[in-house]
């Protein structure tokens, strides 16, 4: 599929967010980072990221802590070149506690529809196994799996 790029309409924003959400559920850190324009700067909960080799560094360490992450984003609102969106992921640590983590996430893009700032905020709540809503193998979420709104969250 060819890159999506500004000004976005209702689709092409929607069809961005859903790229995004594969991409990052693919949990393949160097194959998301080219999403992101060569000096993209981010800011993910208190931590600040500067660049592909970072956002590689970054994603590497995020999904060896999140195990068998699973990711769900919406469209919250866009405008001419930028887009917010607001998520929900389910994963465990290693020791097998589950968590949801819920958050909000507002993006720039530049002409070639390369991301060229992410802002994130995230809160962590802890859940039990049996309250897990993601249950869809590892990877991409199934086109007839519900969505957030969907789920309630």
């Amino acid at each position: 599929m060819s890159a999506l790029v500004p000004p976005f309409t209702p689709e092409t924003a929607t069809q961005k967010v859903r790229m995004a959400e594969d991409g990052w559920n693919s949990r393949n850190p160097e194959g998301v980072s080219l999403v992101y324009t060569p000096d993209s700067s981010w800011r993910n909960r208190a931590e600040f990221i500067n660049g592909r080799a970072e956002i590689v560094a970054f994603l590497t360490r995020k999904w060896a802590k999140e195990l068998d992450y699973r990711l769900i984003k919406e469209l919250w609102t866009f405008g001419e070149n930028r887009i917010a969106v607001r998520f929900a992921y389910e994963w465990h640590d290693d020791s097998g506690n589950w968590f949801r983590s819920y958050g909000n996430e507002n993006w720039e893009f530049d002409a070639a529809g390369l991301m060229q700032r992410r802002f994130a905020c995230i809160n962590d709540l802890p859940i039990k196994e049996s309250d897990r809503k993601f249950h869809w193998p590892l990877g991409r979420r199934p086109d007839d799996h519900p969505g957030l709104s969907d789920l309630g969250l």
